[in-house]
């Protein structure tokens, strides 16, 4: 079942649902849906909570694809992206685009 929530202004319970979002039956107030962006919370290796944006720092030796090199502790991603998977963290090394688990990662 899904809950709708409480109108923001005289917490009445079940408003209206509109095309864009709910609205009061009792004070008439108007507010947008919260559709959120689907991807479960990450959390870093030390349980941070990582947004889209954030700097991390990789605390493991990695491997990319096998080719030789890789990605050395302590290099830095900025601007990191979360994306949907067992790989939630989407970055560029070196201008390489790579992807990375969260337990190899920490905040920065």
């Amino acid at each position: 079942m899904n809950a709708s929530p409480d109108c923001p202004v005289c917490t009445m319970p079940e408003p209206l649902v509109a095309d864009d979002g709910f609205e009061c039956g009792t004070c008439g107030h108007e507010w947008m849906a919260d559709l959120g962006d689907g991807l479960p919370a990450v959390h870093d290796a030390n349980g941070n909570l990582l947004t889209n944006g954030d700097d991390v720092t990789v605390i493991k030796d990695l491997k990319l694809d096998g080719k030789s090199g890789g990605v050395k502790a302590g290099t830095k991603v900025k601007g990191i992206r979360l994306v949907a998977g067992d790989h939630p963290i989407d970055g560029k090394i070196n201008g390489r685009a790579i992807v990375i688990r969260a337990e190899f990662v920490k905040k920065a």
